[in-house]
């Protein structure tokens, strides 16, 4: 099988959104729970070969702790190490001229662990040598322990979760200013 890729930014996001499937994330829920939940995800990020099975959830969600504490190394060397590894599992690299990208050529019958580490790998060394180590954050939100890699233009991002995480905080800021607007009285005349 082969997965073409445009940019790296879609191999980092398939990074972010593994690593926040975590239970320690979602308060305890794990969000790949069964192989139907990974056939999914899989799906979403157009990675389909073999269907996922009940045997590939535990080297999907030990490479999902693995890419956290990638995600989190703050040492440029060992981050490029990591991810290199995940590389060098499965699979083969080549630049994609059709596409204008690169591709990677991963056997058919490979486990889901192994293709997941493969594209990992490749969009963690592509930002770290594109956009640098910074890049790579914890959640700017106080009520969430989510991590991600910013593959934004200006760099700016703050949240793992935008939609959600970045919702609430607003959502809170809101209403701490109605509740402070709705306890001030307007100055009384002369």
């Amino acid at each position: 099988m082969q997965v073409s890729f445009d940019d790296y930014t879609r191999a980092a996001a398939v990074v972010t959104e593994l690593v926040n499937t975590a239970p320690g994330v979602w308060s305890g829920v794990d969000k790949l729970p069964d192989a139907e939940a990974l056939g999914v995800f899989l799906g979403d990020h157009g990675l389909t070969g073999r269907p996922a099975d009940a045997g590939d959830l535990p080297a999907v969600h030990a490479l999902r702790d693995r890419l956290r504490t990638l995600v989190e190394e703050r040492d440029p060397a060992r981050l490029a190490a990591g991810a290199s590894a995940l590389t060098a599992a499965v699979g083969t690299v080549t630049l994609d001229g059709a596409h204008g990208g690169w591709a990677v050529t991963v056997p058919d019958e490979a486990p889901a662990a192994e293709l997941l580490g493969v594209v990992s790998g490749l969009g963690i060394l592509a930002v770290l040598l594109h956009l640098g180590p910074e890049r790579f954050r914890p959640c700017s939100s106080d009520t969430c322990s989510g991590v991600f890699i910013d593959t934004s233009r200006p760099g700016r991002r703050r949240y793992c979760m935008p939609g959600l995480c970045g919702n609430r905080v607003n959502v809170a800021a809101h209403r701490a200013r109605r509740r402070g607007s709705e306890g001030i009285s307007p100055p009384s005349g002369p």
